[in-house]
């Protein structure tokens, strides 16, 4: 079982929060979600993206740095 102090500073985003920062809508982040290029974790019925997967996921589409700063 994995232990819970490697999730302790994990940060989640919801689908809204996520299609917001890519600028795309909340389907879009949902077809990446299930075609597996975005991972999430489900809670119940709904889907929470690890920040830093997006991260990655906007680095490799070549987008660089997200936060807006230099």
């Amino acid at each position: 079982m994995v232990e819970a102090k490697h999730f302790a500073n994990a940060k989640f985003m919801t689908v809204a929060e996520v299609a917001e920062v890519m600028r795309v809508s909340k389907m879009t982040v949902y077809r990446l979600v299930h075609s597996g290029e975005l991972p999430a974790v489900r809670f119940g019925r709904s889907y929470r993206v690890p920040e830093n997967a997006v991260e990655d996921y906007l680095r490799a589409a070549g987008l660089g740095n997200i936060s807006g700063a230099g």
